[in-house]
């Protein structure tokens, strides 16, 4: 198992870079609270599914996501605080 800096693994606001690998899009997010969440400004809930299927992965990752649309599959390519 490897050691990460805390600012490696996706936490509660950080900013995330993500490419989405079904649609060769990247899109940017931070992780919020529920309260702080307004997808209009890019942040997205840590309790929502993308959000929750981000929590503690790293750049690099790649996660599978069950969102109401199907299936997204995203790649972490950058996080910062």
């Amino acid at each position: 198992m490897k050691c990460l800096p805390m600012h490696a693994l996706l936490n509660l606001l950080s900013k995330v870079k993500v490419k989405n690998l079904n649609a060769n899009r990247e899109m940017e997010y931070m992780i919020v609270s529920e309260k702080e969440a307004d997808m209009k400004l890019g942040k997205i809930s840590s309790k929502s599914a993308i959000g929750a299927g981000l929590m503690g992965k790293s750049k690099g990752d790649i996660v599978e996501i069950q969102v109401p649309a199907g299936l997204v599959k995203l790649q972490i390519v950058k996080i910062s605080l």
